[in-house]
């Protein structure tokens, strides 16, 4: 599991601040090395942060994640809601990151970068795994959705990182693994 692309993957759906053109460029470069075919999806993002000032960038960051609830960036919240799944979600996760001595930072423990920071920090192949499978590529499909302009910086970012992480779980995954259901419930 290539754990420095999940770290860049997380700084970028971080608030964006200075460093955000270099981050972008670094994870463009990985991309290519690693997974060509997540590369050609985040092409755009990396462009367009090129272009940008970052007055600009942190107004498209809000504009994707802050201001529609059908894009918010937490997983628990797109899988649940605001209910008492989400609660139990979050608490299991809070579990898990005190486990692995791993903080959120002051971040909800469900938001996408958070748990991103954790899959590249914490060597847990297996449970890095159902992470990915059950929760993150699930809550990525309604995020992605929520943005409703193709083109979207933001938006195609996350299909990079979708791309990638169905890619990662392809390759990681033996073939005979089961695959369990997802619940949106």
């Amino acid at each position: 599991m290539n754990l420095e692309l999940c770290l860049s993957f997380s700084r970028l759906l971080s608030y964006p601040k200075t460093q955000v053109k270099t981050l972008a460029a670094d994870c463009y470069r990985q991309l290519k090395d690693f997974d060509p075919q997540a590369a050609v999806a985040f092409a755009p993002f990396s462009t367009f942060i090129e272009q940008q000032k970052l007055p600009q960038i942190e107004e498209l960051y809000t504009s994707a994640f802050d201001l529609q609830a059908l894009s918010f960036p937490y997983v628990g919240y797109q899988l649940c809601g605001e209910s008492q799944a989400r609660t139990m979600f979050l608490m299991k996760l809070q579990e898990i990151y005190t486990q692995q001595n791993f903080s959120s930072e002051g971040e909800l423990p469900d938001h996408l970068s958070v748990m991103l920071r954790f899959i590249g920090t914490v060597p847990d192949p297996q449970g890095n795994q159902e992470i990915i499978r059950d929760g993150l590529l699930p809550a990525l499909e309604k995020i992605i959705q929520g943005i409703e302009n193709q083109q979207h910086p933001y938006r195609q970012l996350l299909v990079s990182l979708q791309t990638y992480l169905t890619n990662l779980i392809a390759t990681e995954l033996p073939e005979s693994a089961p695959q369990k259901e997802v619940s949106h419930g």
